[in-house]
């Protein structure tokens, strides 16, 4: 399967797997950038992709940012669908208490391509019995 991927800067680090059977696809920053504290930037990549037919990509944080920095993707994971054309931007929030440096260079983020689901909306008088019924958020209890 391709991802087929155009480069709209000349700095413009496409996208690369870190180690082999790696799930996700680095993204890369373009601008030197501040993130204040408890703020969110929009993060250019200067990039834009064609991803394959049922297809979309998650935007999802990279761990060592989240643990080192307080970094994060904010409306993670992120949806990239498969007609989208623009170019791929980041919003990145610095959950820290210090100031953080977004470089030209820099991975940022990932991709993990996934496959889409369509289905036909149908509406109905009365959803099917289930063992969970309407039990939502905390209805399987605090302890393991």
């Amino acid at each position: 399967m391709k991802l087929k991927v155009k480069r709209l800067s000349s700095i413009a680090t496409l996208p690369t797997y870190a180690h082999p059977g790696d799930a996700g696809l680095d993204l890369y920053a373009i601008e030197t950038t501040t993130i204040a504290p408890h703020q969110t930037q929009l993060i250019p990549t200067g990039i834009a992709i064609e991803l394959p037919p049922n297809t979309e990509a998650q935007v999802r944080p990279r761990s060592g940012l989240a643990l080192k920095h307080a970094i994060t993707v904010l409306n993670s994971p992120g949806t990239i669908d498969a007609g989208y054309r623009g170019e791929i931007q980041v919003i990145l929030i610095n959950h820290g208490d210090q100031p953080f440096e977004v470089q030209p260079g820099m991975r940022i983020a990932q991709i993990v391509i996934q496959p889409v689901v369509s289905v036909e909306v149908e509406e109905v008088e009365q959803l099917g019995e289930s063992l969970r019924g309407e039990g939502g958020f905390g209805s399987s209890g605090v302890s393991g």
